[in-house]
């Protein structure tokens, strides 16, 4: 970890189980000039419960759980780890469209509840020369290309923000309805907005490959899970892979869970010690950073620098 300098790093507060007591979660928070987030949500009256809060580091990419405007009205600097999960969540993208195209759930079951002629039950997807579609084509998903390009996979990818210099070896679809007509995989790699919450909903089902495959390790708001069984009920999907949900995580009864062509995992794809490590470096390194004075790396609001 980075140097924790007397009278700078003392400011700083992680919040989460360390700072918690059985009755209040945020016990630490007046005294805490910087924040290192990891799952709580910020709201301006969250916020205004620090007087002198002047930092808070989302222990991640994403930073849909803090208010940015209400950040940045009150001097307050979000930033977040961009580069620290790539590698983790990049390898479980490729785990979860492996175990669901290999029907490895199924075929435990199967095992678990004894019997014999296995493989002439069993049915799986081989992936090469099949087209991995990326929405999204950001630090993780090019991760993800390089990889499934080892699997004999061809790239496809949506990314609206992007110029085609940008798309390499990956062919550039104009529409997400393009990239799901054309995609056995489907795999998804975007912030949650406002804009694209449900962004996987009955249309775009209904657009995607039949027997397609649909991996979401993004965020769980950007599929809508009811339409999603249904696609799979109706047999127009092969199976789907998820490390995020919404709500998150899943109650032990949801029916997701207890199907044999859908795989869900909590949250983890960047759980891995080395993202762990990286990630939590970042995120202290940043706040270190603003409480010295200078301008961190991964800056959210690059408007409250200015001011």
């Amino acid at each position: 970890m980075s140097d924790l300098r007397p009278g700078v790093a003392a400011r700083a507060l992680i919040l989460g189980p360390a700072s918690a007591t059985p009755g209040d979660p945020y016990h630490d928070l007046p005294n805490a000039a910087g924040i290192v987030a990891s799952q709580h949500i910020y709201t301006g009256e969250l916020m205004d419960l620090a007087p002198g809060l002047k930092v808070i580091a989302r222990t991640g990419i994403g930073y849909d759980k803090v208010d940015i405007v209400a950040a940045t009205t009150r001097g307050i600097a979000v930033c977040n780890t961009p580069d620290a999960p790539t590698i983790s969540t990049a390898e479980h993208t490729i785990a979860l469209m492996l175990m669901v195209a290999k029907n490895v759930k199924r075929s435990e079951s199967e095992l678990q509840g004894g019997g014999s002629d296995f493989y002439a039950r069993h049915t799986g997807i081989e992936l090469e020369g099949l087209t991995l579609g990326l929405v999204g084509f950001g630090r993780i998903a090019r991760r993800v290309a390089t990889i499934a390009r080892g699997l004999g996979m061809s790239i496809a990818a949506y990314d609206p923000h992007l110029d085609d210099a940008d798309f390499a070896d990956a062919a550039r679809c104009n529409s997400l309805e393009e990239l799901a007509a054309g995609s056995d995989v489907l795999s998804l790699h975007v912030p949650l907005t406002t804009d694209n919450a449900n962004l996987v909903g009955e249309a775009l089902l209904a657009a995607m490959k039949p027997g397609a495959i649909l991996v979401n390790t993004a965020r769980g708001g950007l599929v809508d899970l009811i339409a999603l069984e249904a696609a799979l009920d109706s047999g127009r999907l092969f199976g789907a892979g998820l490390d995020v949900t919404d709500p998150e995580p899943l109650p032990p009864a949801h029916p997701l869970l207890h199907r044999l062509d859908v795989v869900v995992t909590p949250h983890v794809a960047a759980g891995t010690a080395g993202a762990k490590r990286r990630i939590f470096q970042a995120a202290f390194d940043q706040v270190l950073q603003v409480l010295d004075g200078t301008r961190p790396q991964s800056l959210v609001n690059p408007k409250v620098w200015i001011r």
